[in-house]
């Protein structure tokens, strides 16, 4: 059997199970620096290296997906935490399950990101590896360099399916 998923808009209250959206939005802390010159918008993420890990910055450059896309693994980061935050200005796809055990095809949300919205994948939630639409697209990513095995993988017994890019209600 094959799961469709429905593809939800991308927003802080809908993603919360699963970390933060990281955008600079009306929504979010924020407050003018440098002598008027500039807003900030604070804190937008709980990045979380472990306890024996260490905050580490790198370029993610993914290739465009096409549609219709079958999700057959998923993977999760069980010593910190991931994010993600595009440079290129493009959607993306966000396809997530709750921390725990392996999930199940009909457990797993699709989210169309904005190219400028970023998300951080809370410690243990599982994910799709990088989804990047239309075209080659840059990431600065923000995760876990330290000892010990940070990336689980897992294939679905049952697949799930993206058969396209119409959004339901948040």
């Amino acid at each position: 059997m094959t799961i469709t998923l429905k593809l939800e808009t991308l927003t802080a209250d809908a993603f919360a199970p699963f970390g933060d959206v990281i955008e600079a939005s009306d929504t979010v802390q924020h407050f003018t620096i440098n002598e008027g010159n500039t807003e900030r918008y604070h804190d937008l993420a709980s990045i979380d290296p472990g306890t024996d890990g260490r905050a580490i910055v790198s370029i993610f450059r993914g290739q465009p997906r096409s549609l219709p896309f079958t999700v057959e693994m998923m993977e999760r980061h069980p010593k910190g935490s991931q994010a993600f935050i595009p440079q290129s200005g493009q959607p993306y796809l966000v396809i997530v399950a709750p921390a725990g055990p392996a999930p199940k095809a009909s457990e797993l949300r699709l989210f169309l990101a904005r190219g400028d919205q970023g998300v951080n994948y809370a410690t243990g939630v599982w994910h799709h590896p990088l989804m990047a639409l239309n075209q080659v697209a840059d990431f600065i990513v923000i995760d876990r360099k330290g000892p010990g095995d940070n990336c689980d993988v897992i294939q679905l017994e049952e697949k799930a399916i993206i058969a396209e890019l119409e959004t339901t209600a948040a």
